[in-house]
């Protein structure tokens, strides 16, 4: 599965991210928060609080809004 990591500047392209690089910076932290950009789809988004949870860590999982514009949105994992 791959992901996208939120954008640092609204005219770059997002990064892309696989989830095994996910997991193992969780392996090395043991508790991370990450953003993921607003191109990614919930279902994609779903799969991977699955995939951390089977893992088993807790995972908490929002929209963040930055802005007043429905698109203006972002997505926040954080993984214990």
């Amino acid at each position: 599965m791959e992901l996208l990591f939120a954008r640092n500047e609204l005219d770059e392209k997002p990064k892309k991210v696989k989830l095994e690089k996910i997991t193992d910076e969780l392996k090395e932290a043991g508790e991370k928060i990450f953003y993921f950009d607003k191109d990614n789809s919930h279902k994609d988004m779903m799969a991977l609080v699955d995939a951390l949870e089977d893992e088993g860590y807790n995972v908490y999982f929002r929209e963040v809004r930055y802005g007043l514009a429905d698109e203006e949105y972002m997505y926040e994992v954080h993984a214990l």
